[in-house]
Formats: C-alpha cells, structure tokens, sequence
C-alpha cells in the first residue's frame, strides 16, 4: 500500500508483516490477545458481540465522516484502541479517542499515548535537518567517518552519506538481508560472543562487518537500521541522548510535551495496550522464554530513532506543521530538501521517498505521509496538498487473513472530500 492519493497502488516496503518476513520464527496464538474477557474459546462474531463501542475527545460541527470511518474501520478488524486527529490549515479541528472492547476499564482517549512505530522517522529527520540547518552537520557527511565503523568488510560503506541515510539509499535491503533491528537479535548475540540484550553498538559492529545489498546511492530500500544510524549521528554531534535532544529542538518549540520513548516490557501512564495473535522467544535475555511479541519479542529500546516514540495523534498533526513553514523548527530552506527528489528519481507509482517522507507530487502541490507498522501497532500520518493533515494510530494491525490496514488511507481521504462545510474554530489550545 502506498499512501498519499485517494487509492492503493502498490505493497509498501512500511507494511512491516509480509514485505519485512516479520512473522519467521514466531509463533501464532490460538486466539488474538484483545484483552477480551471472552477468551480464546469463543468465536470473532462472539467476541464482537460482547464488545462496546466508545467516543472521546472532541471535534467540531460538520466532521461526522471520520467518526464513522474510525467506527467501520475499527469494528471490521476488532481494534481494542484507537486514535485520530484532524487539522486543517493550522486548525485542529478533530482530536478523538476510539474504543471497541468489552473491558469498561480501558478508554481510550484523544491523550492515550500509542507505539508510533516508523513515524519515527519524520521525527529523526526533521532533527537531522535542524543539524544541517545549524551549520553542525552536513548532508554529505559520511556515516562510516562519524561514527567510526569499520569499512573493511565493503568499502562501499565510505559512500554511505547523511543524505542517503535520510533517503533510504545506504544499500541494505531488507528483502535480501533479514533487517537486524528486528529478527537478528540472537545470530548477533552469538556472533559477538555477547548475551542477549544485544546493544546497538552491538548491531553496528555486527551490520558493518557484513557487505551492503547494493552500492550507495543506486537503489531505494526502506532500512530502519539506516535511521538507526541517524540517531547515533545526532548524538556523537550534539553529545546529547537522541531523546532529548529531538525534545529540546523538534518537540518543545511546538509545545509538544507527551510525547516520549517507549520501553518493551513496561508501559508509562496513559498508554494503551498492544495485541498480537504472536509470540516469540524473548530478545532480553538468553531463557529462551516465550512472549507475547509485542512484549519482549523485538526491543523498543534499540529501535528509539527508527521506531521507538511513544505519540498521541494530535501531538503528530502538530508536529507534521513544522512542514507547513512558518515555525522556528525549520527554515523554508530545510522544508524543500526534505522533499527534494532523491538522486534515483521518482519510482514507477509516482512516488519517492525524500527526507523522512514519502513524496508524491501532485495537481496542486506534494502529498507527503508515513506509515508504521509493530506488531501490535498501526499508525499512519498524512499531510495533503490542500492544507488538510491528520494522524491515525491503533493497537493492533493486520494479521494472517484479517483486512488489510492499507484500506484506511483511501477511506479517510474519502471522509475528508465528504465534509461539506470545514468547521472554522480551532481546538489546539484544548490540548496544548
């Protein structure tokens, strides 16, 4: 699936399940942990019956649409949690909490704090940029030299620059070589003659002595372990932790305060709960343990700068504005090299991925988005050509023969085309 229009047109590298062979070595449960007091014994339909359907949070006259979008999408799927924020040219003009469960403890609200997943990476470049913008890092900067990795393996590794990081042209494909920020946590551990959990100095020296899946440069793969790369840029640079920094210069000048990384095994307050028909042996330690995979089945930690903050929708849509110029974020300077054409040009669907976003360009102007994908997590983020933005995250995504999450992004493009008359009032001061 490939967002940014009114339809699909292709698989996304983002849809973390098939295209990333996530599920190899894990192990499915009898029955979705939903959280259900209904139990594993009891059919879907059954399960469906016994759950509840609730709205929280606000939105202005007029945008009914995406309530019933949310509603359709959430009950097809059995969803427990779910989020989303509208914001029109500036405005945030829906900000809602969705629920579809039998436990009348769990509400999600419009401030439950949701695994964003690979939206990550809109934040990590936006600080990379600031970088750039600043004078204290350069877009040809060569990672290898900043970060003191070893080339002997593949020389090529000398070509691997801040911008090809940015753009996913480093030359690691994860279609070729299994992606080590995911399913390589014990072949890295016994490799290095380490236990388990592995580091991420751990994984860079592993990664680094292997060759690259293609030359620096020649062909878009989506790499989750580049961008793990751009975090520890941004920390030998500023000598700050990735966390705080990005809070400092991305989060804080937008008054963005929930907003923090998430942790494996422990959840902070507000957060939702994650479900997955998966389980998988622990990456924590060397017990070989089974749990459930959003549990200890990958870890967050090592993930911080590709997939590891922690987001409500609203505080998304607000930070996606720092795209719409007129913040002290980024310069207009900074906002067109986000979206500039990487060296390889625009794909055959029209499409290409430039600083942290897909781009595609458009009568009218760009759309850009992101999706992420967890086990247990679905997210996906928009900015439109119009002025129109809005963020979605859920607590599940789409497993084994369940529908596809992909037909979110043409439906909520679809509710925004219904809304007749835009509601002119603003609800940030709400919740900012």
């Amino acid at each position: 699936m490939i967002f940014g229009e009114d339809r699909m047109v292709a698989l996304s590298r983002r849809d973390f399940g098939k295209a990333a062979g996530l599920t190899a070595g894990l192990t499915a449960a009898p029955a979705l942990l939903a959280g259900c007091s209904s139990g594993p014994s009891k059919s879907a339909q059954a399960v469906a019956a016994a759950r509840s359907w609730r709205v929280s949070g606000k939105a202005l006259a007029g945008l009914g649409s995406f309530d019933s979008t949310l509603k359709s999408f959430m009950q097809e799927r059995n969803v427990t949690c779910g989020q989303l924020a509208v914001v029109r040219k500036g405005k945030l003009v829906l900000s809602r909490g969705y629920t579809y469960s039998d436990d009348s403890g769990l509400t999600t609200q419009p401030t439950s704090l949701f695994r964003i997943a690979s939206l990550t990476k809109p934040v990590t470049a936006t600080a990379v940029l600031r970088l750039v913008q600043d004078g204290k890092l350069k877009l040809t900067d060569r990672a290898a030299t900043l970060l003191g990795l070893s080339t002997t393996a593949d020389p090529r590794l000398k070509d691997v620059t801040v911008l090809r990081l940015l753009q996913h042209l480093g030359g690691w494909d994860r279609d070729i070589t299994p992606d080590p920020m995911y399913r390589l946590d014990a072949k890295i551990a016994q490799t290095l003659g380490v236990s388990l959990p592995v580091s991420q100095a751990n994984i860079m020296k592993y990664v680094s002595a292997q060759k690259l899946d293609h030359a620096p440069g020649t062909q878009y793969a989506y790499s989750n372990y580049g961008f793990q790369l751009l975090g520890r840029i941004i920390e030998k640079v500023t000598g700050k932790k990735y966390e705080d920094y990005v809070q400092q210069v991305v989060l804080g000048p937008r008054g963005i305060t929930r907003m923090r990384q998430g942790r494996s095994l422990t959840k902070t307050t507000g957060e939702v709960p994650y479900y997955s028909t998966y389980s998988g042996a622990t990456v924590f330690d060397n017990s070989g343990k089974t749990v459930p995979y959003p549990y200890g089945g990958f870890n967050l930690e090592n993930m911080d700068s590709h997939g590891g903050w922690l987001a409500t929708a609203m505080d998304l849509t607000r930070f996606a504005g720092i795209y719409d110029g007129g913040t002290s974020v980024l310069s207009s300077a900074s906002i067109k090299q986000a979206f500039a054409k990487p060296e390889t040009g625009i794909n055959d669907d029209g499409w290409y991925y430039g600083c942290g976003w897909d781009v595609r360009p458009v009568t009218g102007g760009l759309n850009t988005w992101h999706t992420g994908g967890l086990p247990g997590t679905f997210t996906l983020m928009v900015r439109r050509y119009d002025g129109l933005t809005w963020a979605a995250l859920f607590d599940q995504r789409q497993e084994g023969d369940a529908p596809s999450d992909g037909a979110l992004d043409s439906a909520l493009h679809k509710a925004a085309n219904a809304v007749k008359t835009w509601p002119t009032g603003d609800l940030t001061s709400t919740y900012f």
